[in-house]
C-alpha cells in the first residue's frame, strides 16, 4: 500500500532535481555549535516528522524515524541529503560566523510548515547562549502534546472527491519569455543575490498600487524582462506560490501543499504603469487561489496519487522525475509571511527563505522581519545582466534597497544511499 496522497512523496526529490528548501538567518553573534547541536537534538521529540530517513518497503519508498544525529557543519559547502554523509537525514544545518541555515527536503514540508520548527530551534538555541527566559507564546515547545491538526490529514474534514470543477482555470502559456541559461562544463553556476528593503515603504507602495509583495515583485520582474530584451515578443509568465493549506484555513499542518498561480504579462502590456500592471496581476492571482480552485486542485492531485498506486515504483519515480525537471515559467516569486519571531527578533539581523531555481529562470523568495523585507534572488547562471535590469526597475519605481551580498548558491543535493531496486 503506497503512502496516502497527503504524506511525503520521496520521489519528488531526485539527484537531478533535489527539490531542497531552506531558511537562513544572520544572528547578532557568532553561532555556538554545541548549543545548536543541543537544541536540534532536543527538538526531535517535538518534531519527529523532520527526523526521518527513507526506506524501501515492498514496492514503496516511505519515511521512517532516524535516530542518528542530524549533521551540523561549520561550512557553507553543501552535502547530500539521504546519504551517509548526512546520516541519511532529509534535514541538515550549516553555519559560518553569525550566519545559520537549515536545509530540508521539499518532499516533506514547505516554508509555512518548516518555519515553526526553525523558530523552536532558535528559541532553545538563544535561550542557552543568552541565558534569557523568552516568552514562549507562539513557540512549539518540548513537552507539548502534538495535535492531530499538525501531523494528520490536513483535509480530513473536506470531501475533496465532491469538489466541482471551478468556473475559472487558467491555461499556462507554453511559449514564454526565457533568459539565456549558459551551462559551463556541463554544470549550472547558480548565483544568489541577497537584498534588503524597508518594510514600511514596500507595504505603502503595495497599498497605493493595488498589490501585495509577491504581486509587486512579479510585476517588477516582468518589467525588468522588457528592459533586458525589449525586442522579445513572448509573454512573461511568472509563478506565484500559493499555500493551499492556508487557503483552506489549515495553518498548523507541516506537510508540503504548495501550488502556483500563473501571472502572465503579454508584450502589449509592457507600457502599463505599476498600478495597472499590479491590478491585473493581482486579479489573476485571486482567481486562481480562491478556495474552489484549491479544492479542485487537491482533488486532481489525490486522484493522481491513487492512479500511481497502480504503478510499479520505478514507473512512479520516472513520471515524477520528468515532471520535476520540466521548466514551467519565466520567473517565480514566493512569500512566506513570517513577519516576526516574537521575542527572538532582537537577536536576528536578516532572514531569508531559500529555494534553488530549477523550473524557472529566476527564483525570488521574500521574507520579512524587524521592519525589513529580505529577498533571495536566485538564478541558475552567473551573469548579472538581468539582475541589473531588475535593480533599474526598483530605481525607476523609487523603491529603496540594499544589496547585502552576492555568492554562489548551492543547497544540499540528494543521493539515496543503501536503497536498491529503484533508479531515482
Amino acid at each position: 500500500m503506497k503512502p496516502a496522497f497527503y504524506e511525503p512523496s520521496v520521489c519528488m526529490c531526485t539527484p537531478d532535481n533535489p527539490n531542497t528548501m531552506g531558511i537562513c538567518v544572520t544572528l547578532t553573534e557568532p553561532v555556538n555549535c554545541d548549543a545548536l547541536k543541543e537544541a536540534v537534538e532536543r527538538l526531535r521529540v517535538r518534531f519527529p516528522y523532520f527526523y526521518v530517513r527513507v526506506k524501501l518497503e515492498g514496492n514503496n519508498l516511505i519515511v521512517v524515524s532516524n535516530d542518528l544525529p542530524v549533521v551540523i557543519r561549520s561550512t557553507w559547502d553543501p552535502i547530500l541529503l539521504c546519504s551517509a554523509e548526512a546520516n541519511y537525514h532529509l534535514l541538515s544545518f550549516k553555519f559560518e560566523g553569525n550566519r545559520l541555515a537549515a536545509e530540508v527536503s521539499h518532499s516533506i514540508t514547505d516554508g509555512a510548515g518548516f518555519l515553526p520548527y526553525f523558530k523552536s530551534v532558535l528559541y532553545y538555541y538563544l535561550s542557552t547562549v543568552t541565558g534569557q527566559e523568552f516568552d514562549p507564546t507562539g513557540i512549539r515547545l518540548i513537552g507539548d502534546e502534538i495535535p492531530e491538526a499538525e501531523t494528520g490529514n490536513p483535509f480530513a474534514d473536506i470531501d475533496l472527491d465532491a469538489s466541482d470543477e471551478p468556473l475559472y482555470q487558467k491555461p499556462p502559456v507554453t511559449d514564454y519569455f526565457r533568459l539565456e541559461n549558459p551551462v559551463k562544463d556541463g554544470k549550472r553556476e547558480c548565483t544568489a543575490f541577497y537584498l534588503r528593503f524597508p518594510e514600511e515603504q514596500i507595504m505603502q507602495y503595495c497599498k497605493e498600487n493595488d498589490g501585495s509583495p509577491n504581486v509587486l515583485f512579479s510585476v517588477l520582474l516582468a518589467k525588468a524582462a522588457r528592459r533586458y530584451d525589449p525586442k522579445d515578443e513572448r509573454t512573461v509568465s511568472c509563478l506565484i506560490s500559493v499555500d493551499m493549506k492556508a487557503q483552506l484555513g489549515k495553518f498548523e499542518n507541516y506537510r508540503m501543499f504548495i501550488d502556483t498561480a500563473f501571472v502572465d504579462m503579454p508584450k502589449e502590456q509592457a507600457d502599463y504603469d505599476i498600478l495597472k500592471a499590479c491590478t491585473k496581476a493581482r486579479g489573476q492571482l485571486i482567481l486562481q487561489a480562491q478556495p474552489e480552485n484549491v479544492r479542485y486542485t487537491l482533488k486532481t492531485r489525490k486522484a493522481g496519487y491513487e492512479k500511481m498506486e497502480q504503478m510499479p515504483l520505478q514507473m512512479c519515480a520516472d513520471v515524477l522525475k520528468q515532471a520535476l525537471g520540466a521548466h514551467r515559467a519565466s520567473f517565480c516569486v514566493s512569500y512566506a509571511n513570517s513577519r516576526s519571531f516574537g521575542p527572538l527578533d532582537p537577536y536576528i539581523q536578516e532572514v531569508y527563505l531559500l529555494s534553488e531555481p530549477n523550473v524557472t529562470d529566476v527564483m525570488v523568495e521574500l521574507s520579512c522581519i524587524n521592519h525589513h523585507f529580505f529577498a533571495m534572488f536566485g538564478q541558475p547562471f552567473s551573469s548579472e545582466d538581468f539582475f541589473r535590469a531588475f535593480l533599474a526597475e526598483l530605481d525607476d519605481a523609487g523603491i529603496s534597497y540594499d544589496i547585502v551580498r552576492k555568492e554562489p548558491f548551492r543547497l544540499c543535493g540528494v543521493r539515496y544511499d543503501d536503497i536498491e531496486g529503484v533508479n531515482l
